[in-house]
């Protein structure tokens, strides 16, 4: 543990952005990492004021004990899903593993230091939750000052256990892959697996929650919460040292979780070089044939550079190609599926017909497809080799025009098929259905420039693990959140209109509207390609 702290010491003081604005001069520079700062402040109260609201809603409806247990299952599955998708860049494959390696430290040592590394990056999230979930606790419940001071501890321990889970699944599958000649895709598949099952998992209990009356429901829901104790015994531990001050189940969830970091990583130390090993070699094929060159545009030759770099890479394919799954997923189901039906048990009580939701079919597509642009963190991508490739014969113009170009490549066809589906399953008619195809093009034109303009505004190129850009840079965080939000405010509101007026007239009005930001995004886009 010694030599973990202090590799993990000098990797903080590394990538700080703290550190970084006490000792760069660059003006710029200072500015982005106080927009950085601002930025994750202004959602981590936006998460704060959401768990709050929610632990006040389960205090009026008379569930306020558990609370508690809420915390422990919210942090425990959003840290094990956000560490499955960050085992592959972090614990395996990383850049610097070679100059780590010759230090005079175990195998295990370092793989430990980097997992209290991705530890650290998501305690400000964690931390986030669950003293927000306190403050609404302690409205209601009223705690004893030991409890608050065990809830509060116990909140650096609890996201632990399924971190580890996680870790030593994604240590599983980079073994399992790192027997195959491609790697990377092989990895990406298990993971993709992986998540659909917590996916699926998530709508079968759902569903059995909805199986009776609301009212049953809000009733029952403090025994169905209880019940998940019993296959899930930390959130238990968890609630009784929290809610009661339990000094025993707090040493009990502290102890078993520093006695699993010792045993998995123990575990993971005994492979981790030859995993490494095998993942950073490429296999050569033993026999070749020579074949006539292809000839592209540069256009496609630069969109086909991106989807090399995409399949090159797990972390790559699985943070940006999620949405397209999730999209042919939900074409082919919504296909098998009554809309009406769906829509009675999603809104109970509500009259809401499937007419009311044709202007709203494309948004609702997009939500899923546009969650991640490409063209968002391949500027950034390019690191080191961002002066070899503006170095050849092409304009910075074309060279991210190429790069959107892969992004229409890649979002189109699954945002055209899952839009298809829905209008055919929801006997949308042509003209509509016509209306809604056209605005979901437009709709990935304006993912991708706004994509494109997040990524050159916001680049960065000194990175020395691709995580840092695909997941927790500011370009993703900046594209995300507008993207995310207006898509939503569009799809209410369309929803509302759509009831007043034509819906025709709604999708026409809506692909004006997209096709004008578009376009603007575009233009912005080339122009600070240019500079």
């Amino acid at each position: 543990m010694n030599n973990s702290m202090v590799l993990l010491k000098n990797l903080l003081r590394s990538t700080s952005q703290w550190n970084q604005y006490r000792h760069t001069r660059d003006r710029r520079k200072k500015g982005r990492i106080i927009g950085n700062f601002i930025g994750y402040s202004v959602l981590y109260l936006m998460l704060m004021a959401y768990c709050v609201s929610s632990c006040i809603g389960y205090g009026k409806i008379g569930i306020a004990e558990v609370i508690p247990i809420l915390c422990a299952i919210t942090i425990s599955l959003l840290s094990f899903l956000l560490t499955l998708f960050k085992t592959n860049g972090y614990l395996f494959n990383f850049k610097e593993y070679d100059m780590l390696m010759s230090l005079p430290f175990m195998p295990g040592t370092v793989a430990g230091c980097k997992f209290l590394y991705m530890y650290v990056k998501s305690l400000p999230w964690n931390l986030s939750i669950s003293i927000a979930m306190l403050i609404g606790y302690a409205l209601y419940a009223k705690p004893a000052v030991s409890a608050v001071m065990a809830w509060i501890v116990l909140s650096f321990f609890l996201p632990l256990i399924p971190m580890l889970a996680a870790a030593f699944l994604g240590f599983l599958i980079a073994k399992i892959s790192a027997g195959f000649k491609k790697k990377s895709i092989i990895q990406t598949v298990l993971s993709f697996l992986v998540v659909l099952f917590v996916f699926a998992l998530r709508f079968i209990v759902e569903a059995v929650g909805r199986s009776g009356r609301i009212e049953l429901v809000l009733t029952e829901m403090s025994g169905y919460i209880k019940d998940i104790t019993a296959y899930y015994p930390p959130a238990a531990w968890f609630s009784r040292a929290a809610a009661e001050g339990d000094l025993l189940y707090m040493l009990l969830l502290a102890g078993v979780s520093i006695a699993l970091f010792e045993i998995v990583f123990l575990l993971v130390g005994r492979n981790y070089s030859s995993i490494n090993s095998k993942l950073k070699s490429h296999a050569a094929a033993g026999k070749f044939s020579m074949k006539a060159q292809k000839s592209r545009s540069i256009y496609n030759a630069i969109a086909y550079k991106e989807f090399r770099r995409m399949t090159g890479s797990s972390v790559y394919m699985t943070n940006v190609g999620m949405g397209e799954l999730m999209a042919l997923i939900l074409g082919i189901v919504i296909l098998f599926v009554d809309v009406d039906q769906l829509l009675g048990k999603m809104f109970n009580g509500v009259s809401l017909t499937k007419e009311m939701l044709y202007p709203a079919i494309p948004l609702v597509v997009h939500l899923i497809v546009g969650m991640v642009a490409t063209t968002v963190v391949s500027p950034s991508l390019e690191g080191k080799n961002f002066w070899i490739v503006r170095s050849l014969p092409i304009s910075g113009k074309q060279l991210y025009q190429g790069k959107m170009l892969f992004n229409m490549y890649l979002m189109v066809p699954f945002s055209l098929f899952a839009t298809i589906c829905i209008c055919i399953s929801a006997a949308a008619p042509l003209l509509t259905g016509i209306l809604c195809v056209t605005l979901s093009f437009c709709l990935c034109a304006l993912s991708t420039a706004w994509g494109c303009v997040c990524g050159i505004r916001h680049m960065k190129l000194e990175w020395e693990n691709e995580i840092e850009v695909i997941k927790q840079g500011a370009a993703v965080m900046i594209y995300l959140f507008p993207n995310m939000l207006v898509s939503i405010g569009m799809i209410v509101l369309s929803v509302f209109l759509g009831t007043k007026i034509d819906r025709n007239i709604i999708l026409a009005a809506l692909i004006a509207l997209v096709s004008i930001l578009a376009a603007f995004c575009y233009r912005r886009a080339c122009s600070l390609a240019e500079k």
